[in-house]
């Protein structure tokens, strides 16, 4: 089954590249998995204190997972996976398309404005040579319409 793979992180573009895939999931079949990644910690050298930062990290990364499944209360037929990885964005990343060969094609939502995001900016660039399944980048100045009317 085609999975679609897309990373949430909290930011709007991010929710239009969810929901896009999630869209693209629905009407060929296939399956949604959204990617929320807790980027690494500063360390602190009292354990307790480090647990509780990572703890908090944790939980943050799961909000913003929940919200995007908020989000998709709406698109019928797509249940998502939620992955949560701790480590290097790009790196999460590499290792959820190692781990499910099913994905085919990973969805990444472009900024607004200005640069287009360090996801975008590796997976489009260098990046490109490793990805073993397509890269669709959803610019995020979509609207719903337009959103709704493209996929």
């Amino acid at each position: 089954m085609r999975t679609y793979l897309a990373v949430v992180d909290g930011t709007e573009e991010a929710e239009i590249a969810v929901r896009f895939a999630a869209r693209r999931a629905a009407k060929t079949g296939g399956a949604l998995e959204i990617l929320a990644i807790i980027e690494p910690q500063e360390f602190v050298a009292f354990g307790s204190i480090q647990a509780t930062i990572e703890a908090e990290a944790q939980e943050r990364a799961q909000e913003v997972a929940n919200r995007a499944l908020d989000m998709l209360g709406e698109e019928r037929g797509v249940l998502p996976r939620i992955i949560v990885r701790q480590g290097e964005p790009v790196a999460a990343v590499q290792q959820a398309l190692v781990d499910n060969p099913e994905i085919g094609a990973l969805v990444l939502g472009a900024a607004k404005s200005g640069a287009p995001g360090p996801l975008v900016t590796h997976f489009a660039g260098a990046g490109m040579a490793h990805l073993p399944c397509p890269l669709m980048i959803i610019p995020g100045t979509l609207s719903r319409a337009a959103l709704d009317r493209l996929s």
